[in-house]
């Protein structure tokens, strides 16, 4: 079960991902089903943007 803080912690993630890929659109359906898992995120971005998983993770873990 995931306590206050960890929700909060998720939104400001999830808020980041989608100001830094701003020009991609992220259903919450689909943020919800990546989170906790950085590979899933990373895969998630990369099918919507077709960058480099490497360059996507290093700005994923930068963000958090």
């Amino acid at each position: 079960m995931a306590t206050p803080k960890m929700n909060r912690d998720w939104r400001q993630v999830r808020d980041r991902v989608k100001a830094t890929w701003s020009d991609v659109e992220f259903d919450d359906k689909n943020m919800k089903r990546v989170r906790g898992s950085l590979k899933q995120m990373v895969s998630l971005i990369q099918s919507k943007t077709d960058e480099k998983r490497a360059d996507i993770r290093r700005r994923v873990v930068a963000i958090m």
